[in-house]
Formats: structure tokens, sequence, C-alpha cells
């Protein structure tokens, strides 16, 4: 077994619920045959770090470092790692560990994110038992199948919110076989919305953003919509009726919305939930069976998906939109992110 260069990992660990992290120290696991360790250097905040520290989810397991959207050095790498060197730039995502066995129904269908043993990057368990730990430390040791190449065209910075939030948006798209002449709309143009309209416009969609700021329009247009919906102006939104092939809801809309949303879409359109009202959905089912429209949830982007982000963000130069703080400010960086100021993506710098 190879020994990992580090001994002790120093990272920023939740405690107990609330919007706040401390220092915190841990031995991190055996670095087996198909790992690889990693000295991070950046770490983005989701919206996921911020529900799983406040435990808005339930079931977080304290201390918890959080942080999914990683890019650091290879310093390590077990026996088996042959496609990676030491000093690499990579990045992990919201994922470090599935079977990627043939006969796993999941991971069969490149739907990783599903397979029964899938560890996520935080808060989740091994199967010996030992809880994973994120992005908001000083290194970190992941199943190489899960570790990804930088390309030397983004910069490390911008790279770090792909593994996450833009893989996020992807995936159904990819999924679905979103093409040139569809039409897609996206809800809630922040730190995901303002990705979804780049991919969307990089797949050939005519691309919808809906937004209640009109001083988003021009930068969504900027992004690549081809149309901006104000949602407070009545007769834009009668426009949009019976419009879209897609929409992907990228905020935590209200309850009450869907009946609203069905209403923009074409006949058999699809409405893909990326960002969970609170509470359950309100909507009439004879506007599903009226319209023939569906609806459903994107979970993450497995690792073909990643590999497919990353290529289509260095051929469309896709970049997100970024601020940095240092990471001993992750704590105001955590506020200003739950305040709702954040634009688009903040990157922690280690």
């Amino acid at each position: 077994m190879v020994e990992g260069k580090i001994n002790e990992i120093h990272g920023w660990a939740a405690k107990k619920p609330g919007i706040k992290v401390e220092p915190w120290s841990y031995k991190p696991r055996p670095i087996g045959p198909n790992d690889v360790e990693i000295e991070i250097q950046y770490s983005g905040i989701c919206g996921s770090d911020l529900h799983t520290i406040k435990d808005e989810w339930q079931g977080t397991s304290y201390p918890a470092i959080v942080g999914h959207e990683i890019v650091g050095r290879v310093i390590t790498k077990g026996e088996k790692v042959s496609e990676f060197s030491e000093g690499d730039i990579v990045g992990v995502g919201a994922q470090v560990y599935a079977c990627l066995r043939n006969d796993c129904e999941a991971c069969s269908n490149d739907l990783d994110p599903h397979c029964p043993k899938m560890v996520p990057t935080y808060n989740g368990k091994y199967a010996d038992g030992e809880q994973s730990q994120g992005g908001y430390a000083s290194a970190v040791r992941v199943d190489a199948n899960y570790v990804f190449k930088i390309p030397p065209s983004i910069s490390p910075e911008h790279a770090a919110p792909l593994f996450c939030a833009a893989t996020t948006v992807a995936a159904p798209m990819l999924r679905k076989g979103v093409k040139k002449g569809d039409r897609v709309g996206v809800v809630g143009i922040g730190g995901l919305g303002h990705l979804a309209l780049q991919y969307a416009r990089a797949l050939g969609a005519e691309v919808y953003a809906f937004s209640h700021s009109p001083n988003k329009k021009q930068q969504c247009l900027e992004l690549g919509a081809s149309k901006f919906v104000l949602t407070s102006d009545k007769e834009e939104l009668k426009n949009a009726h019976h419009m879209l092939d897609y929409l992907l809801v990228t905020s935590s809309s209200k309850a009450n919305q869907y009946n609203e949303f069905i209403s923009w879409m074409r006949y058999q359109g699809v409405v893909v939930i990326l960002a969970l009202p609170e509470g359950h959905m309100q909507f009439s089912p004879f506007e599903f069976v009226l319209n023939e429209v569906g609806i459903t949830g994107s979970l993450i982007g497995g690792h073909r998906i990643i590999e497919k982000v990353l290529e289509m963000a260095v051929e469309h130069n896709i970049r997100p939109i970024i601020e940095k703080y240092p990471i001993d400010q992750v704590n105001e960086a955590l506020k200003h992110m739950d305040d709702g100021k954040a634009r688009y993506r903040i990157v922690l710098t280690h």
C-alpha cells in the first residue's frame, strides 16, 4: 500500500446545525491501489453545502467538512493508477466512488450517481463505515475514476464550479438529447441558471431565460439566451405559453408555481427539477394530462457526464461567473451565499 504524503488533513467543519464552520482536522483513510491524493487549491461553494451544514435535508453527521467542487494538485497515487502523475491539476465533483460494474443497473446505464455503493464527496459513508469529507480542507483522497484532469485552457478557479453546478444543469440536457432547434427555458438566473443558459446554447437550443429581475436581461442575452422573459410582466408570460420543449427549474421556486411552469410547455414537453422547493409541490393533474407534459428530476452527473461537461467548456468557452474568498474567510463567504448575494458562484482559495 502506498503511503500518503499527508498524515492529517486540516479543514473547516460544521460541528452543529447553522451557518458556521470552524477549524478541524482528521486522519485520512489509507490510500488504496486506485486512489489519488490531492492537495486542494480551490473549492467552490454549492447550495448543497449550506443545506448540509444547516441540516436542512436532515441526516448530516457532524463534524462535516463540505465542498464538492474541488480543484488541486495530485501529490500521491495508488499503485494501480496510471492516468495521473504527481503535479497534475485535477478536479473532483459531488461523487467519489461507485462500483462501475457492468452488472450494476445504474452504472451500466451511465447513472453511477444512483449506484447502490455510491459515496458522495462529503457526508457519505465508505464500505468500511468511515465518513467522507469534502473540499473545505487541505487535501482529499479519492477513487481515480472520479478525478478529472483540468484542461489547460480553463483556469483552475473557473474549473471548480464546473464539477457540480455545470454538471448538474448539463446532465439532464445531455441525457435527454437536447439538440439544435429545441426550445429550452431556464427559471432562476443564478449559480445554476447562468451556466444552464451557456450549455443549452452550446447544444444548439433556442434558449429562454425566465427571471423576476429586469436588471439581468442584458447579461442573460450575453450568456446565450435568445429571449428574456420577465416573470412579473403578465404580457410576457402570456406570450411564453406553449413555447418550450424543456424547462430547467434551477431556483427554489414556490411550490404552487408548477401549474404556471406547465403552461409554458409544448405538448410532450418536460419540466426538469434541479432545485428543491420547500414543502410539497402543488399542481393540477389536468394540466399534465391535457398537455401531455412530463415532470422529472435530475441529481448530479456521473463520470462520463463530467468528461463531456469539461469538453464542452473548452469547445464553447463556457465559464462560470465567480467571486473569490480566501479559505480563512469561509464563514463570510457562506453568509454571502446564504443571503443570496453571490454572483454567481463563490470559489474559496486555499
